[in-house]
């Protein structure tokens, strides 16, 4: 029997981000006002905790989750941070930047000119993720962004090293 079901469902891509977060509702709506988030869906299970939220951030889906400790799904506030970062791809990293601390966010690193060609910053959460902002600016060769990084100052042990 061949199945006519596609693997990979309509509108994901390979890789779906899954956030965990203490209280998903109040991150969606955080979502919304600092990225631009579209809400798709939310499946509220017993108690009202969420179970599956879908946002959607430009041409990307982002599922969500409450925490739900008696599974070990905690969010970075509740593992004390998180070594993930979210980068967002925007046609204004300055704006962007600009909106999602209005909305909340904390500046980790101000929008600055990038050895790689973007105009990069970075934020993050109430909810404790981290996320990068970017729009590129120049279009550098791999060889071109070998040579800037020689001389770019160190970002967060991403830079040249001693």
């Amino acid at each position: 029997m061949t199945s006519t079901v596609n693997p990979i469902p309509h509108g994901l891509h390979a890789i779906t981000p899954h956030l965990v977060c203490k209280d998903a509702s109040a991150a969606i709506e955080f979502y919304k006002e600092a990225f631009g988030a579209v809400e798709v869906d939310r499946l509220a299970g017993p108690g009202g905790k969420l179970m599956h939220a879908m946002l959607r951030i430009g041409d990307s889906a982002l599922m969500l989750v409450d925490e739900f400790p008696e599974m070990h799904a905690l969010g970075p506030t509740s593992l004390g941070g998180t070594a993930v970062t979210l980068h967002l791809s925007v046609t204004d990293a300055d704006a962007s930047f600009a909106r999602a601390t209005r909305a909340g966010a904390t500046s980790r690193m101000p929008v600055t000119e990038m050895f790689w060609g973007a105009r990069y910053g970075l934020v993050a959460d109430p909810f404790g993720h981290l996320w990068s902002l970017a729009t590129q600016v120049k279009e550098l060769t791999m060889d071109q962004i070998r040579e800037n990084l020689k001389s770019a100052p160190p970002m967060d042990g991403c830079g040249p090293q001693a």
